[in-house]
Parts: C-alpha cells; sequence; structure tokens
C-alpha cells in the first residue's frame, strides 16, 4: 500500500539502543559474579566474555556517549549470576550495587532503561542441576525477579523477560554446553520458561506500579518460495513453530493449535502441571518486544530423508525439517558477508503481521548489521552500509506505523561493538567501536563511527 502523506514516529518513539551482559560487561569473575553456561561456551580463536568491551568499568564513559548519541531509552540485560552467583543462593550485594549505578547514571541522563531479566546466560550452577529442564529453575527465576522488581523497579519502568526463547529451543546450541538436550527435554525447557516468564509478570504487575513488561523473542515474517500449496503449507509450519508459539502462550496463555498438533504427532509434548495453564491465562504482557534482522524462505518438504540440512546454531540460519520445511533461498533479496538476509520491507511485514495477531504495542529490541568494521586511516570509521541498513528499515517502520501499528521504540543492536556470539570481534554492530581484536585488548579505546553522528541526527529529528 502506498500512502500520500506517511504518519510521523510519536513524539515520545523509544529511540534506542541495545546490548546484553555477557556479550559487553566483562568482568566475568570480579565483586562476586558467578559463572553462567555462557563462561564455558565460545567458538575456538575467537574472543571469549571474560572482557568483552569492560562495559562493567567503562559504563560511565559509555552512558556519557549515550547520553551525545541522544538515546531516549537503553536496552540492556542484567547477568543473574551478578546478581545471585550460584542462581538460587546468596545476593551478591555488589552485583546490586553496579546496577543501581548503571540505572541510576541513565536517569541522570533521562534515558529510558529497558531492563531484559534473562539473555542466553543461565546460571552454570542452574544448568547443572538441569536447567530449564527442572522446575526448580522455576522458582530461582522468580526468587531472580522479585530481586531485581524489589532493587531496581523504582526506576525501571520497563521489563523484558526472557531473550529469544525460541531460539534457544530451535537453535540450542550456544546454550547449551556439553549434551545437547533432545527435542522432548527442549519443549520441557521451552514450557518451564512460559511458566516462568508468566510468574514473572505476573509479579511485576504486583510488586512495581505502573511497570510495563514482556517478552522478546526472535520473529521474523517466513515467505513460501513459491504460490505452490504445499510451500505456503510449510511456510505456515514453521511460521508457527518458530514464532506464533512464543507470542501465542504470552499474550493468550495457550499453546498455539498447529504446534501442539505437530508436538503431539512428535511425541515432544511437555509434561504441565496442574495450575500450569491457568496461571499462563492470567499472565498478560503489556507490550512485545520483537528482535528482527531478516525474513526466511521455505520450500515445502519432500520427506524423502534430505529435508533437514546440518544443524546450525545461528539463529538466522534455516536448517530445514523433516516432513516439516525445507529451507530455501529468496533471490529477491540481498546477504551480508556472513550470510544474513537483509530485507527491510520485510519488517515491515513482520510487524504488520503481529499487529494484526495481538493489538499489542511493540518495540523493537534488536535489528542492525553485523559487519567487519576497521579502523581508517584517518581515524574514523565509516561504516556507510550500517546507515544505509537502518535507513531503510526506519523507513519500513515508519510506514508500518502509517499501516496502523503500534509501535512505541526501535533499539538498534547494538550501541557499541561487542562479542558476537558466533564470530566474535570480527562480526561488529555497534554505532561505537570498540578498539581491541580477537585476543588483544589493546585500551579498549570507544571510536564514534559515522552511523554514531548519523543515529544522532535522526533521534534529534525524530525520525528520517
Amino acid at each position: 500500500m502506498y500512502y500520500k502523506k506517511l504518519k510521523a514516529f510519536p513524539d515520545d518513539f523509544l529511540w534506542g539502543a541495545s546490548t546484553s551482559a555477557y556479550q559487553a560487561e566483562g568482568a566475568y569473575n570480579e565483586d562476586g559474579k558467578g559463572l553462567s553456561v555462557q563462561d564455558l561456551h565460545h567458538p575456538k580463536d575467537i574472543a571469549d566474555f571474560k572482557i568483552a568491551s569492560d562495559h562493567y568499568h567503562h559504563f560511565k564513559e559509555d552512558v556519557q556517549m549515550m547520553a551525545e548519541l541522544g538515546l531516549k531509552a537503553y536496552r540492556f540485560s542484567i547477568a543473574w549470576t551478578r546478581i545471585i552467583p550460584d542462581g538460587d543462593g546468596k545476593i551478591n550485594k555488589a552485583g546490586i550495587d553496579f546496577y543501581n549505578a548503571l540505572i541510576d547514571e541513565l536517569c541522570a541522563y533521562h534515558i529510558e532503561p529497558v531492563v531484559t531479566m534473562y539473555h542466553f546466560d543461565l546460571p552454570l550452577a542452574l544448568h547443572e542441576k538441569g536447567g530449564w529442564a527442572n522446575r526448580h529453575t522455576i522458582d530461582a527465576f522468580v526468587r531472580y525477579a522479585r530481586i531485581l522488581f524489589e532493587n531496581f523497579g523504582d526506576r525501571v519502568k520497563y521489563w523484558l523477560t526472557i531473550n529469544e526463547q525460541n531460539v534457544m529451543i530451535n537453535h540450542p546450541s550456544a546454550m547449551n554446553p556439553g549434551r545437547l538436550p533432545s527435542k522432548k527435554e527442549l519443549y520441557q525447557q521451552c514450557h518451564n520458561m512460559f511458566v516462568a516468564s508468566a510468574k514473572a509478570t505476573l509479579l511485576c504487575h504486583e510488586m512495581i506500579e505502573n511497570g510495563k513488561i514482556g517478552p522478546a523473542p526472535n520473529i521474523t515474517a517466513i515467505y513460501p518460495e513459491t504460490c505452490k500449496p504445499e510451500d505456503i503449507i510449510a511456510a505456515d509450519n514453521w511460521e508457527s513453530i518458530r514464532c506464533w508459539l512464543y507470542l501465542d502462550m504470552a499474550v493468550y496463555g495457550r499453546y498455539n493449535n498447529l504446534v501442539w498438533s505437530y508436538l503431539e504427532d512428535h511425541m515432544l509434548t511437555p509434561e504441565i502441571e496442574e495450575g500450569d495453564m491457568d496461571l499462563l491465562a492470567q499472565a498478560k504482557p503489556d507490550y512485545l518486544g520483537i528482535n528482527y534482522y531478516a525474513t526466511a524462505t521455505v520450500a515445502g518438504p519432500k520427506n524423502d530423508g534430505t529435508d533437514c540440512q546440518a544443524r546450525n546454531g545461528d539463529q538466522q540460519i534455516m536448517i530445514g525439517e523433516e516432513g516439516v520445511y525445507r529451507a530455501a533461498n529468496n533471490q529477491y533479496l540481498e546477504t551480508t558477508e556472513y550470510g544474513w538476509m537483509i530485507d527491510s520491507i520485510g519488517l515491515r511485514v513482520t510487524l504488520r503481521r503481529i499487529y494484526d495477531r495481538y493489538h499489542m504495542p511493540i518495540l523493537i529490541t534488536e535489528n542492525g548489521i553485523g559487519a567487519k568494521d576497521e579502523l581508517a586511516k584517518d581515524g574514523k570509521i565509516h561504516d556507510h552500509y550500517r546507515i544505509d541498513y537502518l535507513q531503510r528499515h526506519f523507513h519500513q517502520a515508519q510506514l508500518a506505523i502509517t499501516d496502523g501499528v503500534d509501535l512505541i521504540g526501535y533499539c538498534p543492536w547494538s550501541f557499541m561493538d561487542l562479542v558476537s556470539t558466533h564470530q566474535g570481534y570480527g562480526k561488529r554492530y555497534g554505532f561505537v567501536f570498540i578498539d581491541r581484536d580477537e585476543k588483544n585488548i589493546k585500551q579498549l579505546k570507544r571510536i564514534k563511527k559515522d552511523s554514531f553522528y548519523w543515529y544522532r541526527d535522526i533521534i534529534q529529528n525524530n525520525g528520517l
């Protein structure tokens, strides 16, 4: 649909940026912090998470740069093991103090804190006791949530429960050091995370006046490769399994009917305890956080033993599943140097589908392009490709607003360079360059990229 005039971004639009604790903070074992599963898992020959971008020691400098950028919001995660080192034991006061100082610094510059409670970094001690497959982890998460709300709820009004739960189920390798769980085990983990999120949602509404809380899955429109009905069915299959399962549960408190039929047929249904479904139906989010990078294209399965490709830990690479869908290529889209599709129009498609289905406010909690940014001879980083990428996506976001979507904010990934889960510092996303490489941390100098100044102008003008 073409419009004669586009609607403006709302005056209170949350122009922001995102990071996660384990990818940015470093200080992995300082001031009482415990180990998480991420401290045991990283690909060989790339940076680990021990120092990362050292945000832990540079947070005041980093927040000052956020203020210079003009951010209205900063979406970050809290490291569970910095608050409770073993996930379920003694509270670590130094961890509370750090996040209090960070939040106070953000508030001093009128930057809205948007806090993700759990971003891939399960405490190792809980993992060793069965992790999310053990219902005890539900209780541990709810206790952790209560501690967060008690200590930070006076200043943090926007909360996100679990980052990309669907990625942890469909691409589990990066979150499960050692043995990979079976699919049956993964869907039990998934159910237990649903229950934990629901309990945290109810607790937030009980404890925080005007608190807003929601999920943060990775959602993308799924395209059929052709107009063949088999391809349409395959796209419906994968969109339901990968996306709608997670948002249907968050919003409606029930399992998506197509996914439940799939789980029954594949003998993957989780154990559901008495009262779980009532609890899930009671917990209502206030908004939906959405991580979007690109659409996916699939074809109908052949069901001949060739539908499933080799498993890949990269959440944007479709792998196929026997009898469900086959991964397919989209000849109309560009790709990044890392093989990710670029589909700015797909952002509009995705936002329209989500809003049409749920009619809830949407916050884009991640979107960005990873690239091999390098310092030029003039000492600057000329990341024109990032500017182009975001400009096109911002335009489609405005079109989605004009379509009637209630979009309340946009937090690109990421504020600064951080450790990419799969490519370390070879793959950079930030508006701020961190001068280090995989093994040499140098002086960790912060350098503003060209995109920093461009985005600053966007925020000042409230849009393109």
